[in-house]
């Protein structure tokens, strides 16, 4: 059967809150006592849960670009350290590339060149 859960409904509150402060996963679990997978599992479990992380992501990910735009112009801020993070943990890319249906090249076609 297993151990009963630690999972308290007030955490989506804390979720929202942590990573509201541009937080990770990893350092939410680490303040709710647990570890990276139990909160996988419990967002597997729990609708609100997995909602609180979904906006907690929206959040941090809001941090973090405030937090490099207001830095800006600093001397002392590491603008390559920033950018590494918003690469790995935001999934930011240096190039986007932009597919029609099935992955296929988007064709633009000219309606005033008659073909």
């Amino acid at each position: 059967m297993g151990r009963p859960t630690k999972y308290k409904s007030e955490y989506c509150e804390k979720v929202v809150e942590l990573m509201s402060k541009g937080m990770s996963k990893n350092e939410v679990a680490a303040n709710l006592g647990v570890d990276q997978v139990t909160l996988y599992n419990w967002a597997d479990k729990h609708i609100p849960f997995f909602k609180a992380i979904k906006r907690g992501e929206q959040l941090s990910l809001a941090w973090w670009e405030s937090e490099g735009r207001r830095s800006l112009r600093e001397k002392e801020f590491n603008h390559v350290l920033w950018y590494m993070n918003m690469k790995n943990r935001h999934g930011w890319r240096d190039k986007q590339e932009v597919t029609g249906a099935n992955g296929d090249p988007i064709v633009i076609k000219d309606i005033n060149a008659g073909d």
